[in-house]
């Protein structure tokens, strides 16, 4: 990672908001359906400068631990106040000063996500720039929540013509082989994965070698969310790649995972990590290991899609990442900037920090509250 060199940064006031984006379509995963997306969106100010953070985590604890009422008191009561008036020589700075406090992955990445931003536009850099990253675009793959078989060929086929580099599926049990069958038979060339979201077991693992006949770049997530040793024991079964995701929330997990070759491909996703810094470290050990990653989506508004895209510059993301258009989520964004994908590669936002700016007017009316520090 480059190192810039400028005066410690003081974070002078904090704006916290919860904020509701109704979905356009419906959202089904093997663990339930979303309607709409309820989130922190967290502002850092310093001397006229505003960084911007989104968390991550659900209203309910249906992904990880975490939970949007949990992280709202966190951020209100332990962490904001621990960070506002104080002065961060870097981000690394200020991910020490929060590491103390165990867990709760989302609502730090929340907090040191608005600092990256913050520093960068201090720099007058991209976002990227600070990171290490480079290049104007990404490549760009698709996830498709579950739906009926005949639905799903028809919304394969729209994503691969609009460029979509490669396909994810939501799975279940139920909801598989007969999927995939259908799928891989109309899309015979097509880059395909699953996503199981945690929903099968060991005892499923018949059934998990018939994914192997359909030349999936990868399996993801098919076991447990807390469980490394399984995923290695099926791994071991399969010839398909195993990638995780609910797994991996520290380095310490990403490193055990790849020693005991419980993961080929890993899904980096900055609040699930912690925020950058454990990011950054994951992707680093990735590479040592010669094993690709690329960024997990949460179904982000403008701001963290465009933290996802800035990470994405890394040169490791070698996979197509879950940063696909805005607008096949939401009808109105947050920001004033178009997250579109062309040709399934999405543009990096230009400009310092991560290159994009709050729609204020729509905000408002997006907002379920709002609660400024010092108060």
């Amino acid at each position: 990672m480059p190192a810039q060199v400028r005066a410690a940064l003081r974070i002078d006031s904090a704006e916290l908001r919860l904020v509701r984006l109704p979905l356009v379509t419906p959202f089904t995963i093997a663990t339930g359906t979303m309607t709409e997306k309820i989130f922190p969106l967290l502002t850092l100010r310093s001397d006229g400068i505003e960084g911007y953070g989104e968390g991550v985590m659900d209203p309910l604890p249906d992904y990880l631990e975490e939970t949007v009422g949990g992280a709202m008191d966190l951020l209100r009561t332990v962490l904001l106040p621990q960070v506002v008036g104080q002065r961060f020589d870097n981000p690394q700075a200020l991910a020490r000063h929060l590491a103390p406090w165990r867990a709760n992955h989302m609502a730090r990445a929340t907090v040191e996500m608005a600092f990256w931003d913050l520093w960068a536009k201090s720099l007058d850099l991209p976002l990227q720039t600070t990171l290490g990253g480079s290049g104007a675009a990404v490549d760009v793959g698709v996830s498709l929540g579950i739906g009926p078989v005949a639905e799903t060929v028809d919304r394969v086929a729209r994503h691969l013509e609009q460029g979509y580099k490669r396909i994810k599926l939501k799975v279940k049990p139920g909801h598989d082989i007969g999927l995939l069958g259908a799928v891989r038979g109309a899309f015979p060339d097509a880059h395909l994965t699953v996503d199981a979201n945690c929903c099968y077991t060991l005892a499923d693992t018949v059934l998990l070698q018939q994914m192997d006949d359909f030349a999936l770049d990868y399996i993801e997530q098919p076991l447990a969310w807390d469980d490394i040793h399984d995923h290695a024991t099926l791994q071991a079964r399969l010839r398909t790649p195993l990638c995780l995701d609910e797994c991996i929330r520290t380095v310490e997990h990403a490193r055990k995972a790849l020693q005991s070759d419980a993961a080929r491909v890993i899904n980096i996703k900055i609040g699930r990590s912690g925020g950058y810094c454990n990011a950054l470290r994951i992707h680093d050990l990735c590479e040592a290991f010669a094993v690709p990653v690329w960024c997990g989506g949460m179904l982000e508004s403008g701001i963290g899609r465009a933290h996802n895209i800035h990470l994405s510059t890394l040169p490791n993301f070698t996979k197509p990442g879950d940063t696909s258009s805005a607008s096949r989520y939401f009808t109105r964004d947050i920001i004033e900037q178009k997250l579109e994908a062309s040709a399934g590669r999405m543009a990096v936002p230009a400009g310092p920090g991560i290159g994009v700016t709050l729609d204020r007017d729509y905000l408002k009316t997006a907002t379920l509250s709002l609660e400024s520090l010092p108060r």
